[in-house]
């Protein structure tokens, strides 16, 4: 049964998404708990899934039986299962923060919507799971074309946010397929394990630099790097309050841990160390990522736009922890990028509650709900404390052995970019706590009625996961070290 948990954990989502048109034809109102319901069983397996790893290694799954190279293999290991873990709470999370957001000129389309969303984190677990690099590509799409979707649904700008991500998303798609068939014609399989095994006799060979160039400009788009990020502030900045919270937090991060199967697992780290100049790229553009993604989000006024650029730039400081060529400086990216992925979950809900509850959409408005709501502001304080990174925040632990990875590799240009975007994230965050505290005084006549528990649930969760992400930094880093690391670094 453990072997069948990969399995499970995909065919959850699909299953519901397929039959939830059907089911919820005549009761629209049971989309929401049959998603809460799925995702919550996720949220067990994923757990089960994790646990079985730790303890019996990793688990390979056939599909069909065709057994690899022919078939198509998915396997999990420790990387793999702590981010479906990640996955699969954050999704139900934001699934169950929608109900209050929803604009009643959904009507019937409240059931498109959460079958988009379990087709979105369906695909999500393909992309983490898969070792095929097709099937990455066909996983990839049906998240884009889901999230397409889910940005558009709002109308307006939204659907001009939806139409630009779609045409540099199609761009992204067709860079990483090209580079994918340049990879095969080279290897004749695409089978992540089989190509690896490959790879070091190919290292002179053009196409095989042809394709990977290719491969990486697309996933770059996916994962909002600079400088291919132009679709994603607009697109999470016009999205439903109750999708950016999704999009922000999981979309970009797997798209990046897609990245990373490919650069670690199928070119392998001894050659992107000693062979390849990849790490020294990477390190570079996540400095430019980082510092560039601070300086945009400090001159922002609307505060999703100021969070959207605030992620682009921990994007930028997770991959400035990968390409240190280190064990610690890897896991500090990795446990960066969980990190993340929770905060920014955090800082859109922040960002919807706001929205929803006090018509707050920029930085001069935030005085609405100083003395209002405090624990709003309290909220924020801690997501403050993480996006900055002071103890005891994991965001702290995540830079620190980060850090440490770039003091052991001697990179002391990393070094100074992760210092110099945490004194631009901290400026940005002053600048909205001088907004609250400045005008907290005056009183604005603001009729927010009863607060859903809902929103107080999710912010409640993802602020005090933030905290216990520091807490637990320690076994969390351990975990990532004997079970996450890729082969042979």
């Amino acid at each position: 049964m453990s072997h069948q948990l990969p399995a499970i954990l995909f065919l959850l989502p699909l299953f519901a998404a397929i039959s939830m048109p059907v089911v919820c034809l005549k009761h629209r109102h049971w989309s929401q708990p049959i998603s809460v319901a799925i995702l919550a069983a996720m949220v067990l397996v994923s757990i089960l899934n994790l646990h079985n790893v730790i303890q019996h290694g990793e688990v390979r799954y056939m599909f069909s039986g065709w057994s690899a190279p022919i078939g198509i293999e998915w396997v999990a290991d420790g990387l793999a299962s702590v981010t479906l873990v990640l996955l699969s709470v954050l999704g139900l999370l934001c699934v169950v923060f929608t109900g209050p957001t929803f604009p009643k000129a959904l009507g019937g389309r409240i059931v498109h919507f959460y079958t988009l969303i379990l087709l979105l984190v369906c695909a999500l677990v393909g992309m983490v799971f898969t070792r095929d690099l097709f099937n990455l590509f066909v996983f990839l799409e049906v998240a884009a074309i889901s999230s397409y979707a889910l940005i558009g649904v709002a109308g307006g700008r939204a659907l001009f946010a939806a139409f630009r991500y779609l045409i540099l998303g199609t761009i992204g798609a067709s860079l990483y397929l090209l580079g994918v068939s340049y990879l095969y014609a080279v290897t004749g399989t695409l089978n992540m394990a089989d190509m690896a095994n490959q790879l070091p006799l190919l290292i002179s060979s053009k196409a095989l630099i042809g394709g990977l160039l290719f491969m990486f400009m697309g996933l770059g788009i996916k994962m909002a790097l600079v400088p291919f990020h132009a679709w994603m502030p607009e697109a999470y900045t016009h999205a439903p309050e109750s999708v950016s919270p999704i999009l922000a937090s999981l979309v970009t991060k797997v798209a990046l841990l897609g990245w990373i199967r490919i650069t670690y697992w199928v070119l392998g780290a001894p050659i992107v160390i000693f062979n390849i100049p990849i790490l020294l790229l990477v390190a570079a553009l996540g400095t430019l990522a980082a510092v560039i993604g601070a300086f945009l989000a400090l001159a922002q006024q609307n505060i999703k736009m100021m969070f959207a650029y605030g992620g682009i730039s921990h994007i930028g400081i997770i991959l400035i922890g990968l390409g240190q060529g280190n064990q610690t400086g890897f896991a500090g990216g990795i446990f960066y990028l969980l990190n993340d992925a929770v905060m920014q979950a955090a800082l859109f809900f922040l960002a919807g509650v706001a929205f929803c509850q006090y018509g707050v959409r920029t930085i001069d408005d935030l005085g609405r709900i100083g003395k209002q709501a405090p624990w709003l502001t309290g909220s924020l304080v801690v997501i403050a404390l993480g996006m900055i990174g002071l103890p005891p925040t994991g965001g702290f632990f995540g830079k620190w052995y980060i850090l440490l990875g770039a003091l052991e590799a001697g990179n002391y240009v990393s070094i100074a970019a992760v210092l110099l975007s945490t004194l631009l994230t901290l400026a940005y965050f002053v600048k909205l706590f001088e907004s609250i505290f400045r005008q907290s005084s005056t009183q604005l006549d603001v009729q927010s009625g009863e607060i859903p528990f809902s929103f107080k649930l999710t912010l409640g969760v993802t602020s005090a996961a933030i905290i216990l992400l520091g807490l637990f930094s320690a076994p969390i880093v351990q975990l990532l070290l004997n079970h996450a690391l890729p082969p042979g670094f």
